[in-house]
């Protein structure tokens, strides 16, 4: 049907403290990483053979997805760095140059070729997209989302004719200049002959180099607007935001864990609540082996990791706690993402253990 491919080589500074140790494709939604849906969506529409561009702590990408076959998908991964002074550093390439780099090694695009960032949940119909681009003679397609013009300063913007054909693009323009409203979601499908167009050996970007050179040789290359959910998690305060919404159940296909001990609320394995002594108010997670004292108090949405320990009079509202993570006696966290070793506001402002200014001391922080 076609192939698919992953880009996961960036480091996502935007999104730290939450990439400090992880790269951004395995930042968790509902105990799984966010590329872990891309794949699901791959398989679900028959692209079974996917590359993946890795550089930054890109073991862990490696270590958990492994050859794919849980998914029923065949992956393989392309490392993106040099060997200095002893050393194996990360060097992305670029989106694009990426894509060259595995095409001048193996050939892999040899067909329609999907291409979707590592960092977004979508829900995109890739049979009705790749359908579209077949039935226009595509060589290049780009997926956009029409977005409210007081948005358009925050996106990448595509200018199309009345066709769809892609005429010229918008860098982040302010509302009044925005020459169109439809915003690139970074999702593409490429012909193979799209690659030779990529210089080999060099960075080399998509949206910003490939794209404008599409356009400056005339070639066949659309813009398809249609409705799916597209979720970029480019910023601490996104992730947050996602969390609110997948704990609502705005997003669909993406179900609670655990068994629904009253209406709202999911608990975990080895997890007890006494809901005569605690109050908890939904939508609410609550993890395996998670330890609750009598008069801590959760408000939903929020998902409290396995491990996790709220003692006496602490209470939790409109947040995320990650595994193993304890909160002090009398504590009051709002609208948050709180982890053994730091603590991120929903604005992305963060602070670590020891900082003066988290509400998380060594001694509160694990248990």
């Amino acid at each position: 049907m076609a192939k698919g491919m992953i880009l996961a080589a960036g480091q996502g500074t935007r999104v730290r403290p939450l990439t400090k140790d992880l790269p951004k494709p395995m930042v968790p939604i509902l105990h799984k990483p966010v590329m872990e849906y891309l794949i699901e969506l791959l398989a679900a529409h028959g692209v079974c053979q996917i590359m993946v561009n890795v550089a930054w702590n890109h073991h862990k990408i490696e270590q958990y997805f492994r050859d794919g076959h849980r998914w029923g998908v065949e992956i393989g991964y392309s490392y993106e760095g040099v060997y200095e002074h002893g050393d194996i550093l990360p060097r992305p390439l670029g989106s694009a140059g990426g894509m060259r780099r595995i095409q001048d090694h193996s050939g892999f695009f040899d067909d329609t070729t999907i291409v979707l960032c590592g960092d977004a949940l979508v829900d995109l119909d890739i049979g009705a997209a790749l359908a579209e681009h077949r039935a226009k003679g595509a060589l290049a397609t780009v997926i956009t989302l029409d977005v409210p013009r007081e948005q358009v300063g925050s996106y990448g913007i595509v200018v199309a004719d009345e066709d769809g054909r892609v005429r010229s693009f918008q860098e982040k323009p302010r509302p009044e200049q925005a020459l169109s409203t439809l915003a690139s979601t970074g999702i593409y499908i490429f012909e193979p002959p799209v690659l030779d167009l990529i210089p080999p050996g060099r960075v080399f970007d998509i949206g910003s180099e490939l794209f404008p050179l599409l356009v400056q040789r005339g070639l066949p290359f659309y813009a398809q607007t249609r409705p799916f959910h597209w979720i970029d998690i480019g910023r601490v305060s996104d992730y947050w935001s996602v969390w609110q919404r997948v704990l609502r159940g705005e997003l669909d296909g993406m179900r609670m864990p655990g068994t629904e001990v009253c209406p709202g609320v999911w608990v975990g394995l080895n997890t007890r609540i006494d809901f005569e002594q605690v109050d908890i108010t939904g939508p609410v997670y609550i993890g395996s082996s998670v330890r609750l004292e009598p008069g801590s108090a959760i408000v939903g949405p929020a998902w409290i990791g396995h491990g996790c320990h709220l003692r006496a009079g602490s209470r939790v509202e409109r947040s995320v706690l990650f595994e193993y993570t304890r909160i002090g006696a009398g504590m009051l966290f709002q609208d948050m993402i709180v982890s053994p070793s730091y603590c991120v506001d929903r604005l992305g402002r963060a602070t670590y253990v020891g900082d003066d200014r988290c509400p998380l001391r060594w001694g509160d922080a694990r248990g």
